[in-house]
């Protein structure tokens, strides 16, 4: 698995998260919006939860390429 994660482009990476994190563009990006029902705790359908995990994956791997990159250096 860290072999994909390594063969991935920052660049290339960088994009797909920061589409996700922004789709749609309209009236609400998902994140935003899940988050704020985060805050209020109104996140308690399974279809939501899938969401937001959805749509902070490519996050969540841009931020683990780029520790696993500094600690090799």
């Amino acid at each position: 698995m860290w072999r994909l994660l390594d063969s991935v482009s920052f660049p290339v990476l960088i994009f797909i998260a920061a589409f996700m994190l922004l789709a749609p563009f309209s009236p609400m990006p998902h994140v935003v919006e899940k988050l704020i029902m985060l805050k209020d705790g109104s996140l308690t359908r399974a279809v939501d939860i899938f969401d937001l995990c959805f749509h902070l994956a490519p996050t969540i791997l841009l931020v683990i390429k780029f520790f696993r990159s500094r600690r090799r250096k």
